[in-house]
């Protein structure tokens, strides 16, 4: 009895794990939300959400997970933001250090400002984790789109990343 639960768990693992791998999330086009928020952490996920910005896709944007000796001009002068943006639509949040500080720290962004729709912009293989813990803090009512910045990640990663989903989703079923 035992080795075919052990068994059924290993197949539920495996074809999890291959549908977390080979079917990673995709980039969005055309949608426009009241604001975007992107993640620190992974290559491209600052460049998106400003090209976003940019091309006027939303009025703002919250950079959450900024390490706290970067200066907002530094930031500028990095991603060649324009002042005007910088103090118009621009947000960097430096409260959060992993992926559920990340939800908090736009939870809070989002409870003083009069969002509704929401782009989360961050690496394909982060996506899914990201967007549960988000979906976790936020209030009832907003609505996420995901807008997946592609990779190529490691075995490694992915394997990583995986069980941290996975760890995320536990934590959900059995909160204690």
């Amino acid at each position: 009895m035992i080795s075919r639960v052990a068994a059924s768990i290993l197949v539920l693992w495996v074809l999890g794990f291959f549908w977390f791998a080979v079917f990673l999330p995709r980039p969005l086009d055309g949608q426009d939300t009241d604001a975007i928020v992107v993640p620190t952490g992974g290559p491209g996920r600052i460049d998106r959400g400003l090209d976003l910005l940019r091309e006027g896709r939303a009025k703002q944007l919250l950079v959450s997970g900024v390490d706290t000796y970067v200066k907002p001009r530094e930031f500028a002068a990095e991603y060649k933001v324009s002042a005007q943006m910088m103090d118009c639509c621009v947000t960097l949040g430096f409260a959060a250090v992993d992926t559920k500080g990340n939800a908090t720290e736009t939870a809070q962004w989002i409870e003083k400002r009069r969002i509704t729709s929401l782009r989360l912009v961050t690496t394909d293989w982060h996506m899914r984790r990201a967007a549960l813990e988000l979906g976790s803090a936020l209030p009832p009512g907003i609505v996420v789109v995901k807008d997946a910045v592609p990779s190529r990640p490691s075995f490694r990663i992915l394997f990583l990343e995986y069980h941290k989903l996975i760890a995320s989703a536990l934590t959900r079923i059995w909160p204690g």
